[in-house]
């Protein structure tokens, strides 16, 4: 089985004609919520730090960038990908753990406008890379995820297919981007130790090296035929067990881009299903905090690899705490990326919930983890009265999904304050029609303008 062979072939094969209006209409749906989660993330900190190194390396002005102005294609892939997981709002699989789009869109879009692809070049690509790289994130999940970051390590390959098919690379070209893509994947989590910017790096990185890798295949340059496979390759070398007929398994009968998932809350995908909870706690049977005696959260493994901290000292690490957040949202009814700063880091209400908090894997739970991200709260007051709630789906789920209005709403709530991006919206929702993509993103560089 040459898995990179049977990957190139799908993509070369997969025409946009091959996409049902569905999945034409939901992939839309993701490049507007990526465009909302790039444009909130572009005044970060970190963000204007990678903004400022790629202006001082210069480069021909092939792409748009989300924090304004225009760089190579490469380095705008870099930037747009970095942008768009900032404020942890952007999309992600269960079954694969990805953002696929913080890594394959920018990539897409950066290729797309270069080479003056239409909306539909743009979607079908996208597609594919999503296609792509969520097959082999379900390929070696989950042992892989314990050390790393899937959306950095499996989201080049989605990035490098998304790229190969803007370029008509052939199917021997693409095996080849598959190659080098692969031996470029990194990304680990030690930076969630003490919340290092490296979580933005990540996806910026991958989806440059995405575009690298088809941009150098097209020239002739060679990569490892078995990159996957490989007794060297990237499933010995970066998952404890893997699952080979992930990848292949019933290719070309669907399109896994209708599985995604989207995020309501602005923090780690991992501590969604227990606010989910708690909001709805608090907006129907409303109670007093501070009656709380005791909480339990039971839930799967990866969650609390991830997310369980007892005691975040910044508000990034804050979003990685299922027990900050639980309590954030018991005591603020809410968890936008607004909710996420100083005086609820420091707010005592909060801190103290916080200590009543207890997070234990529950057997069941973890069984149908990564199918199901699901939890339960248990909630014990003062008095003896006992409140259970269970979840197997968060918000944003397939199974709970957000409508089109929800879409354009957070998309809306998340821009306000940089801009209006009604046109950017129009734009989006008319996609297939759009003869080349220039309109569109000159359209977003005129809002965007910044020192």
């Amino acid at each position: 089985m040459e898995l990179s062979k049977l990957i190139a072939d799908f993509v070369v094969c997969t025409k946009y004609e091959d996409l049902p209006d569905e999945v034409v209409e939901f992939t839309k749906y993701c490049i507007l919520d990526y465009f909302a989660s790039a444009i909130a993330g572009s005044n970060e900190a970190p963000i204007q730090m990678l903004r400022e190194l790629i202006q001082e390396q210069g480069g021909h002005e092939q792409a748009t960038l989300i924090t304004g102005g225009k760089t190579s294609v490469t380095q705008a892939a870099f930037i747009n990908g970095a942008t768009s997981h900032i404020v942890e709002l952007d999309d992600i699989h269960k079954a694969s753990i990805i953002h696929a789009a913080t890594v394959v869109i920018p990539a897409a879009l950066a290729l797309a406008e270069w080479k003056n692809r239409s909306g539909k070049d743009l979607i079908l690509a996208i597609v594919l890379g999503y296609e792509a790289c969520y097959r082999i994130g379900e390929a070696v999940t989950p042992s892989h995820y314990y050390y790393w970051h899937n959306t950095a390590t499996c989201g080049t390959f989605g990035a490098a297919i998304a790229a190969s098919k803007l370029l008509n690379l052939s199917e021997n070209q693409i095996v080849h981007a598959l190659g080098s893509a692969g031996t470029q994947a990194a990304g680990l989590w030690e930076f969630i130790e003490d919340g290092a910017m490296s979580k933005q790096l990540h996806p910026g990185k991958a989806a440059m090296n995405g575009v690298y890798s088809a941009l150098l295949a097209e020239k002739g340059f060679t990569g490892a035929s078995k990159i996957l496979e490989g007794r060297r390759g990237f499933f010995e070398a970066m998952s404890e067990t893997y699952d080979l007929n992930k990848v292949t398994e019933g290719l070309g009968a669907g399109f896994k881009i209708t599985e995604n998932s989207f995020k309501v809350h602005a923090s780690c995908r991992h501590t969604h299903h227990v606010m989910d909870l708690a909001i709805d706690l608090m907006e129907n049977e409303p109670l007093n905090p501070q009656n709380i005696e005791r909480i339990r959260i039971k839930t799967y493994k990866v969650a609390l690899d991830i997310t369980d901290n007892l005691n975040p000292q910044s508000i990034y690490a804050a979003k990685f705490s299922i027990q900050f957040c639980t309590a954030l949202a018991l005591v603020k009814k809410s968890v936008g990326l607004e909710d996420f700063n100083e005086e609820t880091l420091n707010n005592p209400e909060i801190r103290n919930l916080m200590n009543k908090i207890e997070v234990i894997i529950e057997p069941t739970i973890n069984q149908l983890y990564p199918h199901q991200w699901g939890a339960r709260l248990e909630i014990d007051m003062i008095g003896g009265k006992q409140i259970t709630k269970v979840t197997s789906f968060p918000k944003g789920d397939p199974e709970n999904a957000l409508t089109k209005e929800e879409y354009v709403k957070k998309f809306k709530k998340l821009t306000k304050e940089i801009g209006d991006f009604d046109e950017l919206i129009e734009s989006i929702e008319s996609l297939e029609k759009v003869e080349t993509i220039d309109g569109l993103l000159e359209s977003l560089n005129t809002k965007i303008v910044r020192a």
